[in-house]
Parts: C-alpha cells; sequence; structure tokens
C-alpha cells in the first residue's frame, strides 16, 4: 500500500502533540490534524467519493487547507488545487476539465466556487470556521488511508497556462513520496524546525517544500495567508523560524522592508520559482546573516528537480545540481553553449490530464521531460538558467538573455525591480525593453540607466526602450509576469531621453 498521506499517520504517532500547523495565535497538534483529516475523509467517501476521483481545493493558506489535502489523498482522491482568487469562468474549467466530483471552497471566496460547480455538476462544501469542525466532527473517522498505487495520481497542478488553456500536471503518490524524501533529506528537515508558510499552498512549490515536506519531518508549518514583508519578518521573530522559503520578489520585498527584528534562528533560506537575481542574494545574507540556497523546478517535476546541496559548494546564480534520483541534461544546445533543460527522474509527472498530444510535445518515450527553460553547465556541473526560452529576445538575429541584462539593472543602487522584455521593431524584428521600479526616494532617468548597463554588457544588449512603474505585474507566488507587462507607447528610446 501507498499514499502521500501516510506520511501524516505516520508522524502523527511519532508526535501527537507537536505543533503541526499554526495561524498566529491558533496552533494544530499532529494528532488533531490527522484526526481531522480522518474525519473529512469518512465524510467524503459517504458523500460517494471513489478512489481516483477528483476534488477541488480552494482554500488560503490556513489550517483548512492541509486538512482538506490529506482528507481527501487519506480518502483516495485526486487533490485539484486551485488558487481562491480565481472567478467564476476561471472556477468552472477547474473543475469540469478533471470532471471533479467536489471541491472544497474557503467560505470568503464561496461564491465563485459555488458557480463553478453548478457549471460543472459538483458538490461544492464550504469552509466555514465552526461549522466545519461541526460537519466533520458528527463522522466517525475513517482509519487507515485508502491504499493506492504508486503510480495513482495523487495531484492535478494545472500549469499558469501562458500559452492558452492550462495543462493539468498529474503528479502520482511516488512522484511527490519521492520529492519529499528528498527535499527533508537535502535541507536536513527535522521536529525541531519551523517552516515559514508563505508560498502558496495550491502551488507546487508551497506544497512540496512546504507543507508536504514540514509533515513528513515532523515540522512546524507557521502560516501567512497573504505574504507581507513586515509580517513575515515579524512571524519569523515571534515563532523562531529555522527555513524560510520563498521566490525573489519576497527576498526583495523583505530586504528592502523597513522592519528588522530577530531573525537569528534562521538557518537556511529557499529561493525558487524563479531565478533570483544575484545582488538580492548578497543583499539578503549580508542583512539578516543567513545562507540563502537556490533551487529549480516546475509543476511537471514535483517540482523539485535540481539545488544548491547545503553540503556543497555553493554558487551563486546557478539552481545547483539535480537531487537524488533526478537527472539533467542540455538539449539541442547552441553555439554559445546554451540549451534547454530536460528532466528524467522520479519527480517527473506521468502526464497531462487527457492531454495526450501536449504531453507527447514535452515527454519521450524515455522518460525525458522538456522544460523549455534554457540553460548553460560549467565544469563541475552546475547549472546556471539563462531564461526561458519563449522569453529570449532575437534582436537583429542575435540572442539577447533578459536574465542577463536583468543581473546588471539589480546591480544599480536604484533598481529595485526590473524586467526585460521584447519590444516589437519594424527594423530588427525585436528590441530590448525594460520595466523598472526604482527604490522608495531614489531618482533616476533611462538615460542613466541606460549608460549603466551599456558600459557592462556586448552594444546589442543593452535596453534601448526603458520605463518605470510603481510595480510589476506579479503571480499568486509573487513572480513577475512578463506576459502581463505593458509597453507604453512613449517609451523613452535612445537619444530622445
Amino acid at each position: 500500500m501507498t499514499s502521500l498521506a501516510l506520511n501524516l499517520t505516520t508522524t502523527a504517532r511519532q508526535h501527537p502533540e507537536n505543533a503541526a500547523l499554526r495561524l498566529d495565535e491558533m496552533e494544530v497538534p499532529y494528532g488533531a490534524l490527522d484526526d481531522a483529516s480522518a474525519r473529512l475523509a469518512a465524510l467524503l467517501i459517504a458523500r460517494g467519493l471513489a478512489p481516483g476521483d477528483r476534488v477541488g481545493i480552494m482554500v488560503p493558506n490556513v489550517p483548512h487547507f492541509a486538512v482538506a489535502y490529506y482528507g481527501v489523498l487519506r480518502a483516495g482522491g485526486v487533490v485539484v488545487p486551485m488558487n481562491v482568487l480565481l472567478k467564476e469562468r476561471e472556477t468552472a474549467f477547474y473543475l469540469s476539465d478533471p470532471q471533479a466530483k467536489i471541491v472544497i471552497a474557503w467560505h470568503d471566496f464561496a461564491a465563485a466556487a459555488q458557480a463553478g460547480a453548478a457549471a460543472a455538476g459538483a458538490e461544492c462544501i464550504v469552509v466555514t470556521p465552526g461549522r466545519f469542525e461541526e460537519l466533520i466532527g458528527a463522522v466517525a473517522p475513517q482509519g487507515e488511508p485508502v491504499a493506492r498505487a504508486d503510480d495513482d495520481t495523487a495531484v492535478i497542478l494545472y500549469t499558469s497556462g501562458t500559452t492558452g488553456t492550462p495543462k493539468g500536471a498529474q503528479l502520482t503518490h511516488a512522484n511527490l513520496r519521492h520529492n519529499v524524501a528528498a527535499v527533508v533529506e537535502m535541507l536536513g528537515l527535522s521536529s525541531d524546525d519551523v517552516i515559514l508558510g508563505a508560498l502558496p499552498l495550491f502551488h507546487a512549490f508551497g506544497q512540496t517544500a512546504g507543507l508536504n515536506a514540514a509533515i513528513a519531518a515532523g515540522a512546524c508549518l507557521s502560516l501567512i495567508p497573504r505574504f507581507d514583508p513586515a509580517k513575515a519578518l515579524a512571524i519569523i521573530e515571534r515563532d523562531k523560524v529555522s527555513v524560510f522559503e520563498g521566490v525573489p520578489t519576497m527576498f526583495t520585498a523583505m530586504l528592502h522592508s523597513a522592519a528588522r527584528p530577530d531573525t537569528s534562528s534562521l538557518r537556511l533560506c529557499i529561493s525558487g520559482g524563479a531565478a533570483m537575481p544575484v545582488e538580492v542574494m548578497r543583499g539578503f545574507e549580508q542583512a539578516f546573516d543567513c545562507k540563502v540556497l537556490e533551487g529549480y523546478g516546475l509543476s511537471e517535476t514535483s517540482p523539485v528537480a535540481s539545488f544548491n546541496h547545503p553540503d556543497r559548494v555553493r554558487k551563486p546564480g546557478s539552481i545547483g545540481t539535480p537531487i537524488a534520483g533526478v537527472e539533467m541534461t542540455l538539449v539541442n544546445i547552441r553555439d554559445d553553449g546554451v540549451g534547454e533543460i530536460a528532466v528524467r527522474g522520479h519527480n517527473v509527472m506521468k502526464g497531462y490530464w487527457n492531454r495526450p498530444e501536449a504531453t507527447a510535445a514535452v515527454l519521450d518515450s524515455d522518460g525525458w521531460f522538456r522544460t523549455g527553460d534554457l540553460a548553460r553547465t560549467d565544469a563541475d556541473g552546475y547549472y546556471f538558467i539563462v531564461d526561458r526560452s519563449k522569453d529570449m529576445i532575437i534582436r537583429g538575429g542575435y540572442n539577447v538573455y533578459p536574465r542577463e541584462i536583468e543581473e546588471v539593472l539589480y546591480e544599480h543602487p536604484a533598481v529595485r525591480e526590473a524586467a526585460v522584455i521584447a519590444v516589437p521593431d519594424e527594423l530588427l524584428g525585436e528590441e530590448v525593453g525594460a520595466a523598472i521600479t526604482l527604490m522608495p526616494g531614489a531618482e533616476a532617468d533611462a538615460e542613466e540607466i541606460r549608460s549603466y548597463v551599456k558600459d557592462r554588457v556586448a552594444a546589442y544588449k543593452y535596453p534601448r526602450r526603458i520605463w518605470f512603474v510603481d510595480e510589476l505585474p506579479k503571480g499568486p507566488t509573487g513572480k513577475i509576469l512578463k506576459r502581463e507587462i505593458a509597453v507604453p507607447t512613449a517609451t523613452v528610446q535612445e537619444g530622445t531621453a
């Protein structure tokens, strides 16, 4: 028998009184989390949930998410995590596409969930604190988790849909169990650790490295429903957080926060989800006296594929080397040594839900998954992300990798955040553009920024078009969304500033 839910039942037996989850003053011990998930599992089965049936979970970063997540897995169901900010049309898709039988939705977002459930023919269970506990408390708990096979789907993670309709990556019990075990061992997690749960739990990074790794290690996950840098720093001090996991924009926001509480409890910080600018990493480590390790992965790889391992040489700017049981290689290598990352191992999804053509386009018969990310390697086998293949700018026949230019922009003392994107150009096809936010109180104009970069990169690479914004658009994890950056018609171009 196998099930990802066994991680919870095992830890609950070993540490029933230890805090599994914390949300401000609320603390949920492992024994209580185990009991609540067992009762929810029994309720779902009583309502007709069969092994393999899909269940949407539309709950924010509160303890009820973990109850729902492990309750569904314990009942033998398949979890379909959903962003709580989805609108009716989107919830209808997220429930209709996987043919979900039930959706478990937080009360504040129940209207959109109920409308989507009605359109999809699914039942909606609304989670209202107090009432939800009464609902599951009236049911006798389910015993051991329903037995599942290694290759049975445990979670369907929908990709962000940057190229059309979102696709559901099917992650199996074995995918997630092995990836979680690798994270726990690699980070040296134990029941003494407190992990800051700032990453959205509906996202692959937050689920595997946050919730599931904490449960497997018997650690405590201290939750933040909505990320705020000052609040995050205050929780690190209050709960003596030892491990912080975030995306680069979270590190940037905390670095530039006026708050400076005691963060001496931090032993390790993990960055993923997007490439971390080296200047941000250096600044954060200096300000908070801790080590930041960068990793890499995708929804389709459960998600962790490579990492700067704590016991090996760390190389800033690198995503490290493959984790245990995972292989990585570069394919279609160009003259400049840059190629597309391909991944193979226990972490690779079994395919997209009901999308055989989309699966065949990225997953070959030998098990290699093509990521669409461009990278180079060094003599020690460390990988360095250059960019997403679709983000690469081709300026007059020359390849320009936005990540390289962004690194230079972050070195400018006035730049807080930067995103380099392609701007259509009649003569060259594409021109290099940069959207920039400045540090509070800082001043800089386009010509100053342009000259700064021009002095540091080849002539064809520096941004000819620069504009300033108050904030860059970000996704639910805090990742900068380049596809949503609007290019103003009156962009300051070289020679006009």
